[in-house]
């Protein structure tokens, strides 16, 4: 009877150790995704500073183009039109996941950066513009804050690439669908981006 006994608590010992190790990788591979998914928020929230930044900086470019030059409206109502749609469209960090509002955002973006470009483009055609030094300042600034974004975007990705790539491993990919975890979207290039500009001389 007493060997029996001792068989029979070996096995719930052995048992009991098994579920502990079990349980104590889950929590570990758990605590694992949740360090990863706060290093996708916190990598989105400095590509958001980057671009509230360009956000911010818009309009005091759009009022030295137009207190110098007579600018044309055309560019000045695209830039007007992008910023506005930037504005509506924000995305929070649940938000990741979605790909239609993660496409939504980058396609508002893009329009603000394609809108910029030209209005940087049709400056070039006024002297008075290009020898300004408010307007020279804020060139700079807005050249350096789309530098900085095209940097956090690319930190951004990394840390996405990291974040899907361990939600998707077996076995810490049982614990990422339990818990809820979802792959994250990634930044991609601007449509149009694969061909060269033209260059007319």
């Amino acid at each position: 009877m007493k060997k029996g006994l001792m068989i029979a608590l070996g096995i719930v010992a052995a048992l009991v150790i098994l579920i502990l190790v079990i349980v104590g990788w889950g929590v570990g591979v758990y605590n694992n995704l949740i360090g990863l998914n706060e290093k996708v928020n916190q990598a989105w929230s400095q590509v958001e500073n980057q671009y509230q930044r360009r956000y911010d900086l818009i309009p005091n470019l759009v009022e030295t183009v137009k207190g110098v030059a007579n600018f044309e409206k055309e560019t000045y109502t695209a830039v007007t039109e992008a910023r506005a749609k930037v504005g509506q469209i924000r995305l929070s960090p649940d938000q990741l996941s979605d790909p239609e509002a993660f496409r939504k955002f980058q396609q508002a973006q893009d329009g603000l950066s394609s809108a910029l470009s030209r209005l940087l483009v049709v400056s070039e055609n006024y002297p008075q513009l290009k020898a300004n030094e408010n307007f020279l300042q804020l060139q700079a600034q807005l050249e350096g804050t789309e530098n900085r974004i095209a940097v956090e975007r690319m930190k951004y990705n990394q840390v996405v690439q990291e974040y899907n790539t361990q939600i998707k491993r077996f076995p810490a990919a049982l614990i990422a669908n339990m818990a809820g975890f979802k792959e994250k979207e990634y930044f991609r290039a601007a449509t149009g981006a694969e061909e060269a500009p033209r260059v007319q001389f």
